[in-house]
């Protein structure tokens, strides 16, 4: 493991990317407020369209990751239905927007192990996870100190891989740190490229980046928006360069409307305008493991859905 460090433009199109990172307006505050007051959704789960069993592989281990887009507002929507259902071995939350000593404690989940990395800003960003079994260490951040002071990354070194928990910087309304998030996806790549030459890396989170024009919906129109950029989707393309996977276009490479994120505004989640910016992207000779990777898209919370990775360990 590296070394442990301390945690700390242009009018966008209809369908854009609202993982900005910016406060709302007045009308967005509304529209996030009731859209959080809907439950999690758990009830129309329905985890028999999983591929549990792939060949001779027969699924044992499950992975969650859900931006939440604030913990506090998470648990109005009652997630710990959703959990129950889902019973993942572990949980990564992105967004998390809380401190560690202010975290509620209706978010400490019974059976999990709790380790968050929150952002040295209050109320902003931050990643946890949430595992049933005690991981041998637990690093936060990727050891260089410009990107680790907003609690963007955590990882947790298991007997068999990394699991590397991320949320990936928005380059922004305008794209003001764009440039800020050409230099962050190179120190990734390097990160998850010295991790890989010790054990397999499973990176999951809201990797903001919809790589493909299959992964928005409305692509024509979001050539310059964040999370659509050519710079941003050929950061991604060097990173699957580099011996990882995109495991959900793996197994489902043509199948179209499969989003994880959909803006609050104008009804965009009911019509399914949104886009796939939520990822598990694994190790190439960890791929053989996996029975499937999944997209919870009926399960509400947030204006993210979570996303699943099921592993025959």
């Amino acid at each position: 493991m590296p070394p442990k460090t301390k945690a700390k433009g242009s009018k966008r199109s209809k369908d854009s990317s609202g993982d900005e990172e910016a406060k709302p307006s007045k009308k967005s505050k509304k529209n996030i407020e009731e859209n959080s007051a809907e439950s999690s959704g758990s009830e129309e789960l329905d985890l028999t369209e999983d591929c549990v069993k792939r060949g001779d592989k027969h699924s044992n281990f499950k992975i969650s990751s859900w931006n939440v887009n604030g913990v506090r507002a998470w648990l109005k929507c009652k997630p710990s239905s959703y959990i129950m259902r889902e019973k993942p071995d572990i949980l990564c939350l992105q967004e998390i927007k809380c401190d560690k000593k202010d975290f509620p404690k209706e978010a400490k989940f019974s059976g999990y192990h709790m380790y968050l990395n929150s952002a040295d800003q209050k109320g902003y960003s931050g990643v946890g996870i949430f595992s049933k079994k005690e991981p041998l260490e637990v690093v936060n951040g990727i050891g260089i100190e410009e990107h680790d002071n907003e609690g963007r990354v955590i990882t947790a070194e298991y007997k068999d891989f990394y699991l590397v928990n991320a949320y990936v910087p928005n380059s922004g309304r305008g794209l003001p740190r764009l440039e800020y998030r050409q230099k962050w996806d190179v120190d990734l790549t390097a990160y998850l490229k010295k991790l890989d030459k010790t054990k397999p890396v499973i990176l999951c989170g809201d990797l903001n980046v919809a790589h493909k024009e299959i992964d928005l919906a409305n692509p024509g129109s979001n050539k310059r928006t964040a999370g659509f950029t050519i710079e941003e989707r050929n950061g991604f393309s060097k990173l699957l360069q580099e011996g990882f996977t995109d495991t959900f276009r793996e197994f489902y490479p043509d199948k179209k409307g499969a989003y994880s994120f959909w803006t609050y505004m104008r009804n965009a989640r009911a019509k399914n305008v949104g886009w796939r910016l939520d990822y598990f992207v694994l190790s190439k000779r960890l791929v053989p493991k996996v029975c499937d990777s999944v997209i919870r898209s009926r399960v509400k919370g947030s204006d993210h859905c979570p996303i699943g990775l099921l592993l025959a360990l």
